[in-house]
């Protein structure tokens, strides 16, 4: 499948993402001959442990982990343990062998969802971050995907030539932010050059923990 980057929006210092923010990059993707192609979404949840005796040593299990399901494959789940350096890949079926064993509880859900648009080899998406009980806005995330090539390394310098583009275009706009992003090491989580669904699962969950360092560090 082809290669796909996840940058997160970084606030500068003082500042703060809002909707405004949001409205001015989608113009610029408008304004970049960007054709809309639908909409997409994603979500992300958090699981803890839900230990019913105390006496039970937490170390026996994950202290907490993600669960991410892509609108794409939704016949698939993905869970990632952070921790341990594990991703893995199950049938959307384990969701009702969880309920049923309830091992783990969900202590918070997160919505990305956003339009995405063409652009000749590339395809981009605008996602907004709100949890799925309101819809204030927590994040930013913009994915950009190159058609082509399914080569992790063969696509990265295409990839970070059309960042650059994009840093130059929004630079103009006076946004008081950048898009970064949180490059994890695939190889620690025992994934190829060749790009794959449990790649995208891997990045979301680092853009995400980006997210939540941004706002700490802003609160």
């Amino acid at each position: 499948m082809p290669v796909r980057w996840i940058l997160h929006w970084q606030p500068n210092q003082g500042s703060s993402v809002n909707s405004h923010i949001l409205n001015e990059i989608s113009q610029c993707v408008d304004n970049f001959n960007g054709v809309k192609d639908g909409r997409w979404k994603a979500t992300l949840t958090f699981y803890r442990p839900n230990l019913r005796d105390s006496s039970m040593a937490a170390t026996e299990f994950p202290r907490d982990f993600i669960g991410i399901s892509l609108m794409e494959v939704p016949n698939k789940y993905f869970f990632i343990i952070r921790g341990h350096k594990l991703v893995l890949e199950a049938d959307s079926s384990i969701l009702t062998i969880f309920e049923k064993l309830q091992s783990y509880k969900s202590k918070v859900a997160l919505n990305f969802e956003g339009l995405q648009y063409k652009l000749g080899d590339f395809q981009v998406r605008l996602i907004k971050v709100v949890p799925n009980t309101a819809e204030n806005l927590r994040g930013i995330l913009m994915e950009i995907e190159y058609l082509p090539i399914s080569s992790v390394e063969k696509a990265k310098p295409i990839i970070e030539e059309f960042v650059e583009i994009w840093r130059e275009v929004l630079s103009k706009k006076s946004l008081h932010g950048q898009f970064m992003r949180a490059e994890p090491n695939f190889a620690e989580y025992g994934l190829s050059d060749n790009y794959t669904w449990q790649h995208t699962a891997v990045q979301y969950a680092a853009a995400l923990a980006q997210l939540i360092a941004s706002v700490q560090s802003r609160n």
